[in-house]
């Protein structure tokens, strides 16, 4: 049990992570084209596991086919690109924070198109947390809302994160994870490349053989090691303390970004999250179901 939760901190860890990375990779690469490398490496990475589990390229269903492709385009292209057009000005601490939420909003999507229910606790906890991120926000001047347009993207990324895990759901009763993530890893690759020389201008992209390697070691570890190592050990442990433990992840993004991009921790932005990260344990703690990660895109 303490290895299972060990391994499952260290997932925690990384994934909060991940928007420190983001923030650091933007600066030597435009988004568009970030988003079409990390993503072409990501590929790999999943063709040789699905090679080395021989179950590569199974057949899908014309209809099944077609959502995949939605997925590709919204839950992968989409979501990934929009993170790193937002950290190109975003905080990364903020941007964790209003990603934290994403469970809220999977809860009304799946009440709208799940037909699952509503309680009066989501509801309060959704209003709890929302408090948070307009605290935050606003840096703690609740009278004026200066927002930076970073942080749209960044709500963007938060609408499709929640629409990528409700169609993965509905996919998953049919198709087993791993080919669902591959083929709309690859539908988001192929999707991304014309944009690639389209969206980003000028196109940035490093020389730097250490920058190259910084980009490929985190697209492997964040979006498959650590995925894999979380499916492996989320199984020893109870949900829901595992779910607690993902509402970890703000709170790794403001000490990584302290260590790595010397940024300060506020008082502002502690207040916010715990508003925020106790909003959704209250709006999810009653769930019978959690939205666990699978091999996914985070």
């Amino acid at each position: 049990m303490l290895k299972a939760y060990t391994w499952l901190t260290f997932c925690v860890v990384v994934w909060g992570s991940n928007f420190v990375f983001g923030k650091i990779l933007v600066q030597d690469f435009s988004p568009t084209l970030l988003t079409s490398l990390r993503l072409f490496f990501i590929v790999l990475f999943l063709i040789g596991l699905s090679s080395w589990k021989k179950h590569f390229l199974k057949r899908v269903n014309k209809t099944d086919f077609i959502v995949i492709l939605f997925l590709g385009v919204i839950g992968v292209f989409i979501n990934q690109w929009s993170f790193f057009v937002g950290l190109q000005t975003a905080d990364p601490t903020t941007s964790a924070l209003i990603l934290a939420t994403t469970p809220i909003l999977t809860t009304f999507l799946a009440a709208v198109f799940l037909k699952e229910k509503l309680t009066i606790r989501m509801l309060l906890g959704s209003i709890v947390a929302i408090v948070g991120i307009y605290f935050v926000v606003t840096k703690g001047n609740l009278s004026s809302v200066n927002m930076d347009k970073g942080l749209i993207w960044i709500v963007i990324t938060m609408i499709t994160f929640a629409i990528m895990i409700i169609m993965t759901r509905v996919l998953s009763q049919r198709i087993d994870p791993l080919t669902i993530t591959l083929y709309s890893n690859i539908v988001g690759l192929i999707v991304s490349i014309p944009f690639a020389f389209s969206l980003d201008t000028p196109l940035r992209m490093s020389i730097d053989i250490s920058d190259w390697a910084f980009l490929i070691g985190t697209a492997v570890i964040v979006h498959g090691i650590a995925t894999l190592i979380w499916n492996n050990n989320i199984r020893y442990v109870d949900a829901s303390k595992a779910s607690i433990l993902s509402n970890l992840e703000p709170f790794i993004a403001m000490i990584m970004g302290l260590i790595l991009l010397y940024k300060p921790i506020t008082g502002v932005e502690i207040v916010g999250s715990l508003f925020i990260v106790g909003g959704v344990v209250l709006s999810t703690s009653q769930r019978k179901k959690s939205f666990n990660r699978t091999v996914s895109n985070k």
